[in-house]
């Protein structure tokens, strides 16, 4: 017998169990987040939902005999099946694996469930990593939790070492020889019975000895209360700089930047979610290049002629002035319709061959093209070409074309995925 439960699990409730499913059904859950993620915008992923997994897939718990033994097994109004048949299902009933829909098809028993935003991010940016990143110069210094440190005498109540207080004032009693409880209890009783006036006058002047000394040796003093102590855990962080560029001319169509935007946008959740300290810069450009924040980045129009360099010479300038080589990890993304003016393509070469790429621990290049048209049926454009050249010549740098939304993700999963002898070697 298989049990699935099918009950809603709102507010985290079960966590650990839930975590434990989630892991256990981890392959389905990743296929189910992928497609799920194809027909949605992106600031829909950030909102978590719900996803759809077969439930016959799922190596769920079940309950079964034990070998051996004589066992008496009651069926009650069974004339029909032996040990082994296979029960068909009632007409209206959703069809198993095996069985066929409305369509005459063969179905799937589906598991449905809501993923949290933080899950779903998880999930959908599993596997995904900066290639070779590399620990430079590490000045900043991040805190990652804290950590147990000892006892103090002072602190907060909600950090009182019950325990340990009650140890060291058991070893001052000890030590000062307050007089135990059944001491006293044990006189009074001998008290209660005697009936020689001597005898009774040195018990009493006892008993009032032994009560002076336990005021004088309070049970807990002030000065055995112990607290937990606790201190940051400081865990040096490799510095990294994504520098974002964007084509925002006049040949690039809104359809052109819809796809660029989309890009870039996956890349800053991915980004922001997996790594504490990465710096993002957005350098969007026509014939002139210039720095922007974020919003401008993404929601700002702008219009003009295309030259590249200007956008790679803006990079240039800042890593010189802000980002050393010697401290940072470098990346680049840039996206752009491939159109250049051709007098700017060798400069364009020059700074990429000798300023930008030997200093980048990866580059990756972003070519979008109109909907409708096959990426590798298009001629390659001008930046392509270019582009390949410096690839064969062994530089650290990716190309991809898309020309429609549902390529975004598969590119952008292809341009960032862990590196098989990475993965080998973790």
């Amino acid at each position: 017998m298989q049990i699935i439960d099918r009950r809603l699990n709102q507010g985290n409730k079960s966590l650990e169990n839930r975590q434990r499913f989630l892991r256990r059904a981890k392959a389905h859950v990743q296929r189910a987040v992928r497609e799920a993620t194809a027909g949605r915008d992106i600031p829909d992923i950030l909102e978590g939902g719900e996803i759809s997994i077969p439930a016959g897939g799922i190596d769920e718990p079940q309950f079964r005999p034990g070998a051996g033994g004589i066992r008496d097994e009651v069926m009650p109004g069974n004339r029909t099946f032996s040990e082994g048949d296979v029960i068909p299902r009632r007409d209206g009933e959703g069809g198993g694996a095996n069985s066929a829909g409305d369509g005459g098809e063969a179905t799937e028993d589906t598991f449905r469930f809501m993923l949290s935003r933080e899950e779903f991010l998880d999930i959908f940016l599993d596997d995904l990593e900066l290639p070779d990143l590399a620990k430079r110069k590490l000045k900043e210094v991040a805190t990652e939790g804290v950590r147990r440190a000892g006892y103090s005498v002072s602190g907060s109540p909600a950090s009182l070492a019950v325990t340990r207080t009650m140890r060291i004032a058991m070893s001052r009693r000890i030590a000062l020889g307050r007089p135990a409880p059944h001491e006293m209890e044990a006189l009074q009783e001998e008290l209660a019975a005697c009936e020689d006036e001597g005898r009774r006058a040195f018990l009493e002047a006892e008993i009032a000895a032994l009560a002076a000394k336990m005021r004088r040796i309070p049970y807990i003093d002030p000065i055995d209360i112990r607290y937990r102590r606790f201190e940051n855990r400081p865990k040096p962080m490799a510095q990294a700089v994504m520098f974002c560029l964007m084509d925002v001319s006049g040949s690039m169509s809104e359809h052109m930047k819809d796809l660029a935007k989309r890009f870039y946008m996956l890349l800053y959740i991915f980004l922001t979610r997996r790594y504490n300290h990465v710096e993002i810069v957005f350098i969007r450009h026509t014939d002139r290049a210039e720095e922007v924040d974020e919003q401008t980045f993404f929601y700002n129009p702008a219009t003009g002629g295309t030259v590249v360099s200007s956008a790679l010479e803006a990079m240039r300038r800042i890593i010189a002035e802000r980002y050393r080589p010697q401290d940072w990890n470098i990346y680049a993304a840039q996206a752009s319709d491939g159109d250049n003016f051709p007098s700017d393509n060798e400069v364009a070469a020059r700074l990429l061959r000798d300023e930008i790429l030997p200093v980048c621990q990866y580059f990756a290049y972003l070519e979008v093209g109109e909907a409708g048209r096959d990426p590798s049926a298009r001629p390659d454009s001008t930046l392509w070409r270019l582009y390949e050249r410096l690839r064969a010549e062994g530089q650290p740098l990716a190309t991809r074309k898309v020309g429609a939304r549902a390529e975004i993700y598969p590119v952008f999963r292809d341009l960032f995925q862990r590196r098989e002898a990475e993965r080998a070697g973790s």
